[in-house]
């Protein structure tokens, strides 16, 4: 996608911008920067499964519990920060910004990420959230929210006024997690995080579909884009939608 000069959307009403992709897509940091350059909240809804795993494990909840793990999501106090410069996750007045993104808690996120009442209950907060900051957020004070994870564009927010499927190839998405995980792409590095990328999609895929853009959603492939020109990219799109 050529990008060229941007225009500037229209802010005077509130804009939702809805992103999608599979794992190593670059779509939590790409899309905390487009939040940042148009000065809206950002929501990652990945984080808040990652948020959802960690407090049934502290919880001592068993994950193959399916019933009590979601009474457990139900009960959990979970609070997101969606400034886009510093966001957080907070349960029960506990920062778990950085537990949520061990090795432990990506191993076990899919099987409570693919809890069907677990996700309708992450679904409705997802929701609020996006209600709240196109109403007065305290964030946004209304000008709206970037909101991305694997089902936003068609379930959550299929009402969204810019919705984007971020994607790239799978040597790309390996490469990218592997640099964000180990710090290098090399052979090892890649093969290391293989599994995690992959088994999550896959097990992901069993209950939403995020692979393929639905009807009225902008596929933004970024394989071959650098960090700097996928979010000019995607830019580019909520400029035309906008």
């Amino acid at each position: 996608m050529e990008t060229g000069e941007l225009s500037t959307p229209d802010l005077s009403t509130p804009l939702v911008v809805a992103i999608d992709g599979p794992s190593g897509s670059g779509k939590s940091s790409v899309s905390r920067a487009v939040a940042r350059e148009l000065g809206l909240a950002y929501l990652d809804t990945g984080a808040m499964y990652r948020a959802a795993t960690w407090w049934c494990l502290e919880q001592g909840v068993a994950l193959d519990d399916a019933e009590r793990v979601a009474d457990a999501v139900r009960a959990m106090p979970l609070v997101m920060g969606v400034d886009p410069a510093a966001p957080s996750v907070t349960v029960g007045g506990t920062d778990v910004g950085a537990a949520i993104r061990e090795t432990a808690i990506s191993a076990a996120v899919s099987s409570v990420a693919t809890n069907l009442d677990v996700r309708a209950e992450l679904r409705r907060l997802q929701r609020v959230a996006i209600d709240v900051e196109r109403a007065d957020g305290s964030f946004s004070q209304g000008r709206g929210i970037v909101a991305e994870g694997r089902d936003i564009t068609t379930v959550v927010a299929p009402d969204a006024d810019v919705r984007v499927l971020l994607t790239a190839s799978e040597e790309a998405r390996l490469a990218r997690r592997a640099l964000e995980v180990h710090g290098a792409a090399d052979a090892a590095s890649v093969a290391a995080t293989r599994d995690q990328v992959l088994r999550r999609d896959a097990d992901d895929s069993t209950v939403v579909q995020f692979q393929v853009a639905a009807d009225g959603v902008v596929t933004v492939d970024s394989s071959h884009l650098d960090f700097d020109q996928t979010v000019q990219a995607v830019l580019a799109v909520v400029a035309s939608r906008a």
